[in-house]
C-alpha cells in the first residue's frame, strides 16, 4: 500500500509518518506534502492508495484541495483538531477521520478498514454530504450516509422514523421508503449522531424521532406510535423523560 500523508504542520506529519512505519506493518512506501499546492502534485505523480488528508491546510482546506482534482482513485482518512462541526460532519458522512493527537490503535483500525474500501462512487457521493455538512451549522434538513459493505444510502435525518438494535447492529426505518436499512454499528453510535437532531433512545432497542410520534399510551408497560401504528416499546426509566419531552412541544 502507498500512503500520501499531507499536513501543513511538520511535527504532526513527521510523528504520523513514524506511526504508521511502526504499526501499520501492509503500508510499503510513504509520501509527503504540506499543502493543497504540493499536495496535488504528489497526488498526480505518486497515485497513492491512500492519502491522510489534514483538514486544515494553512492556504485552505483538505476539501479545496479535493475539488482542484478532476477524479479520486485513492482512499482517505482525514485528520483534524478537536472541532465540534467537522467532527459531526465526519459522522454524517461516514468518511473516516482520525483526532489530533493521533491515537495509534485508531489509526491501525482507520488504515485496515481502508484496506478494505475500494468504491471510489461511493467516496464521491460521502465527500459531497461531507462538503456540505462541514459548512453547514444548521440542524435542520441534516443528510447523513450509512454505509454498508456494498452500497451507501443518503438519507434525510428528517425521514428517519426510528432506529431498532440487535447487537451489534442498527436497522433504520425511513418514511419514504419500505426498505429496511441494516448497518454493522451498535445503537451507541446512532445516539450519539441523531441525539442533536430530535431523537431520543426511549428504550435500550429503540431510537425515535420525536418528530414522528403520533401518539403515546401510557398503559400497559408504555408504548408510543409512530407512522399510523408502528408500535414502540418505552421503557420505565425514560418515561419522565419522554413525558419532559412533551411538556416542551
Amino acid at each position: 500500500m502507498k500512503v500520501l500523508v499531507i499536513d501543513n504542520e511538520l511535527n504532526i506529519r513527521e510523528s504520523l509518518v513514524s506511526a504508521l512505519r511502526v504499526f501499520c506493518p501492509q503500508i510499503e512506501e510513504i509520501e509527503e506534502a504540506d499543502g493543497i499546492e504540493s499536495g496535488k502534485e504528489k497526488i498526480l505523480s505518486y497515485e497513492p492508495d491512500l492519502v491522510f488528508l489534514d483538514v486544515e491546510l494553512g492556504t485552505g482546506t483538505g476539501m479545496d484541495l479535493l475539488s482542484q482534482l478532476q477524479k479520486i482513485t485513492f482512499n482517505i482518512i482525514f485528520v483534524t483538531a478537536h472541532n465540534k462541526y467537522a467532527i459531526d460532519a465526519f459522522k454524517y458522512s461516514a468518511i473516516d477521520f482520525l483526532l489530533k493527537p493521533i491515537n495509534p490503535e485508531e489509526l491501525i483500525r482507520s488504515v485496515n478498514r481502508a484496506e478494505k474500501k475500494s468504491n471510489a462512487e461511493n467516496l464521491i457521493k460521502q465527500l459531497s454530504i461531507l462538503k456540505a455538512e462541514y459548512s453547514n451549522t444548521s440542524l435542520q434538513e441534516k443528510k447523513i450516509v450509512l454505509s454498508e459493505q456494498d452500497s451507501i444510502h443518503i438519507i434525510k435525518s428528517s425521514d428517519i422514523m426510528y432506529c431498532s438494535s440487535e447487537g451489534n447492529y442498527t436497522t433504520f426505518y425511513t418514511s419514504s421508503s419500505d426498505t429496511k436499512i441494516v448497518i454493522s454499528k451498535n445503537m451507541k453510535v446512532f445516539e450519539d449522531m441523531l441525539s442533536p437532531l430530535g431523537f431520543l433512545r426511549v428504550h435500550n432497542s429503540y431510537l425515535v424521532n420525536i418528530n414522528k410520534i403520533e401518539k403515546y399510551d401510557k398503559g400497559d408497560g408504555g408504548f408510543l406510535f409512530v407512522n399510523g401504528g408502528i408500535k414502540i416499546p418505552v421503557s420505565q426509566r425514560k418515561k419522565e423523560l419522554l413525558m419532559a419531552l412533551f411538556k416542551k412541544m
